[in-house]
């Protein structure tokens, strides 16, 4: 049978960012898929050694807007496990907050896209409406809402009053109540069902095999989650990673409407447990210059995620590199679209929720 090779991207209408797909056709069957990144990229990593490592976190949070809390907060953590520096309890639990904020307006802002890829305009309003109401909560908190810069080495910038952290569970629950409709059509709508349903399915082994990470892996059951080692206080909190074993298009969509749910309640859990009192320390001055290396793991809303720093005892890094996410799910993309239809090739794309952004560093 004769091949035929159609370019997809780097613009087109369902990808968020620009990558590349060369498909490899046989009819309507992709037999290969050849990725290609590289459109964007912007040099960050290099300007470790122009940029002082005091300084250094805000380029970090631009790495991705969508996960620029937890680049900044993984950046800093990396920084004060080099230096030694002990971060106020308070400090850490607003941390811990801010990232499960991250995470349900990551979810939220993906469910509107994936909506939008498989025709469902409505839904798409719905979630992205609903992610509004969380960044307006970072706005008030933080005083941004794309790139919040509330994160340095030894602490944070803001602290947020006991009566406010109240205020912001009560709204999340609320939020989390009327989202519960939206997750329903996600889970049963028939429509819905009939696009994603049996689509792109990674087996458990095959996941194992290309090493995928977050969302992506707990779709095929596996319990991959940097929270269960027990770091950033998450060995405080009543926490299982939500897990599906389908493996398909729609697992990875069930498993991303669950954990926005839970996200809620781990804030909740986490106002509760914190100790009361705004007068606490959320900083700890740091002084000197680092020296040494170190890795450190953070679970983002897309998966894992790895930062390498190596220090000399100057102001200025002499490394800094981050493995993120999507670039570990490349390989899990590519087995997937390799044997499916053309028409299908948009929504496994979406279903793993890919940032080139912080692929491109």
């Amino acid at each position: 049978m004769k091949r035929t090779v159609v370019p997809m991207g780097p613009q087109h209408p369902v990808l968020p960012e620009p990558i590349v797909l060369d498909l490899v056709l046989e009819d309507e069957k992709v037999v290969d898929a050849i990725p290609t990144i590289g459109y964007i990229h912007r040099g960050l990593e290099m300007l470790v050694e122009r940029v002082e490592f005091t300084e250094f976190g805000y380029v970090v949070e631009r790495i991705c807007g969508i996960c620029s809390f937890m680049h900044g907060m993984g950046y800093a953590v990396a920084m004060e496990k080099i230096m030694a520096v002990e971060v106020p309890e308070r400090a850490s639990w607003l941390r811990l907050i801010w990232a499960e904020m991250s995470r349900i307006h990551s979810h939220l802002l993906w469910l509107g896209l994936g909506a939008d890829a498989f025709g469902f305009e409505n839904l798409f309003m719905h979630c992205w409406r609903t992610r509004e109401e969380v960044l307006d909560i970072f706005e008030k908190t933080t005083g941004g809402r794309i790139i919040f810069s509330v994160n340095r080495i030894g602490g944070v910038r803001r602290d947020i009053s006991d009566s406010e952290l109240v205020a912001i569970v009560e709204k999340l629950e609320q939020l989390g109540a009327g989202f519960a409709e939206t997750a329903r059509i996600f889970e049963t709508d028939p429509s819905i069902r009939h696009r994603l349903g049996g689509v792109g399915i990674l087996t458990r082994e095959d996941a194992h095999a290309v090493d995928a990470v977050g969302p992506m892996a707990r779709a095929s059951g596996i319990a991959l989650d940097t929270r269960l080692t027990g770091t950033h206080f998450y060995d405080r909190l009543d926490f299982e990673p939500v897990l599906e074993t389908a493996g398909d298009c729609l697992a990875r969509v069930v498993v991303r409407v669950r954990e926005i749910t839970q996200s809620i309640d781990l804030i909740r859990q986490a106002v509760e447990r914190m100790p009361k009192g705004e007068g606490a320390p959320i900083e700890t001055k740091v002084r000197g210059n680092p020296t040494g290396e170190t890795f450190e793991r953070l679970e983002q809303p897309r998966g894992e995620v790895i930062y390498y720093i190596k220090a000399n005892g100057t102001k200025y890094l002499e490394r800094f590199r981050a493995r993120t996410p999507t670039f570990a799910n490349i390989p899990a993309m590519i087995k997937l679209v390799k044997g499916c239809d053309l028409a299908d090739v948009p929504n496994i794309i979406m279903t793993i929720d890919p940032c080139i952004s912080c692929t491109e560093r």
